[in-house]
């Protein structure tokens, strides 16, 4: 089954890019060393890369890509705002319109707009410090809140191995350049070990200004919460005057119109959104309860930005929530990637390949090397990672694009045909059984 791809074009390109930027990307985040691809252009599940090969896409710009490349809906709706100007020093009507859909959407008393998930969240630790006068916050091993400095720890880059067993886990940075008194200001522990947290807040809780969680490792493997994780960390905030803070930059529209919140039926007292949100487009909130979003007081508390609340990101916003709202989207995504993972677990059972397959439907990870799903990053780093990336790469020389690295979910959009699923799962039996033979033998080499 597999075809000869021709990447000539592509590769020209990247080494273009590498002569004027770093490593050839703008976010070390897609660099895939001499893989790397530069892509042209895509159109609802798919993408080309500069040669004009396409690929059925799982990786969806990390996640944001909700109902498809270049939906027409929404890009019809940037084209008509963008007759009326761009940025304006102002509040538009638009911003009005998409907060109190996103307030009804998510159940959350107020929000207010930024550009990325790492604005998002990075704000709202602001807010939370200011609305509690306290400094310390709590995160969990593996998971990832952004690129800046207070969260850069323990992040799924990290060697897990080195985290030591006791609670907090050792701090380790997950990038040079981090100042080392930061560490002082974060508290990280296991994911899903309520023993963990109860322990750390009986010590610090009065210290604690927020308990910061991916309510599912959108970062490492999908890794969903055990029964009464989400609920013990809501009690504890409250008993020890903490804020709950829900990184919804992955899980905000994409598992549940409401979110992770919706979801798993806890709520936040703040969230940081992004991703899915706009479909594509430039956009993030932070949202939470009055009080709390309150605290945001001009010349008091700083938040803001140049480009928040631009007419294209936030018309991308109305555009996408009000067709998620309205239309059967996240039910039609839930239906064909539960048959994706499904058929995945069928066909890698069929090949005797130890594997769990774990997540949501709408954002799940293959794990294989071990049939035991995993339930924190300790865990997840028992995997076969040569075995996933060899996978991986036979898979997008087949035209199936998820990504190399199986902490990072694979993505379904609304344009995710029943005929795309079909198609990847029939490539994933073909892959597999390579790869799988190409593993014996260097086995068999190095005996």
């Amino acid at each position: 089954m597999k075809t000869q791809r021709t990447l000539t074009k592509t590769k020209q390109y990247f080494d273009a890019a590498q002569r004027h930027i770093p490593f050839g990307v703008n976010s070390n985040f897609r660099y895939w060393e001499e893989d790397t691809f530069v892509v042209t252009h895509g159109r609802d599940a798919h993408v080309w890369d500069a040669d004009g090969n396409c690929y059925i896409d799982y990786r969806l710009g990390f996640g944001p890509i909700i109902l498809g490349h270049a939906y027409p809906a929404v890009t019809e709706k940037v084209a008509e705002a963008l007759q009326y100007g761009n940025l304006f020093a102002w509040t538009t009507p638009y911003e009005i319109e998409l907060a109190e859909r996103f307030t009804r959407m998510t159940g959350m008393d107020m929000v207010r707009l930024s550009n990325t998930g790492t604005e998002a969240t990075m704000h709202a630790l602001r807010v939370a410090r200011a609305h509690t006068g306290r400094d310390l916050i709590i995160k969990f091993d593996g998971q990832y809140h952004g690129n800046y400095d207070y969260v850069m720890y323990n992040t799924p880059g990290i060697d897990a191995e080195r985290l030591g067993a006791s609670w907090p886990t050792r701090r380790l940075p997950a990038s040079r350049g981090i100042p080392k008194a930061i560490e002082r200001y974060l508290l990280s522990l296991p994911y899903n070990h309520i023993e963990a947290i109860e322990s750390v807040m009986a010590r610090y809780g009065e210290e604690v200004a927020a308990i910061m969680v991916e309510p599912v490792m959108g970062n490492t493997a999908g890794i969903v919460p055990r029964e009464g994780w989400l609920e013990r960390l809501r009690e504890l905030c409250d008993e020890y005057g903490a804020l709950l803070f829900f990184d919804e930059v992955k899980t905000g529209f994409r598992i549940a119109n409401g979110g992770a919140q919706e979801y798993f039926g806890v709520r936040a007292d703040i969230a940081a959104y992004a991703k899915a949100m706009g479909n594509g487009f430039p956009i993030a909130a932070i949202a939470g309860r009055r009080d709390v979003m309150m605290t945001i007081e001009p010349g008091k508390v700083a938040q803001g930005g140049t480009y928040t609340g631009n007419m294209i990101a936030v018309a991308a916003a109305n555009a996408t929530l009000e067709i998620i709202e309205e239309q059967p989207i996240l039910a039609t995504i839930f239906e064909r990637g539960r048959a994706l993972m499904d058929g995945m677990d069928e066909i890698l059972t069929r090949h005797d390949i130890p594997h769990a397959v774990t997540g949501i439907p709408s954002m799940f990870s293959l794990i294989v090397g071990t049939n035991e799903a995993p339930v924190d990053f300790l865990s997840y780093a028992r995997n076969d990672d040569d075995f996933y990336e060899a996978l991986a790469l036979a898979l997008v020389a087949r035209g199936v694009m998820p990504d190399s690295d199986s902490r990072e979910p694979w993505f379904m959009c609304y344009t995710h045909s029943e005929q795309d699923i079909a198609e990847t799962l029939e490539i994933l039996d073909d892959a597999v059984g390579e790869v799988k033979q190409g593993f014996r033998r260097a086995f068999a080499k190095a005996a």
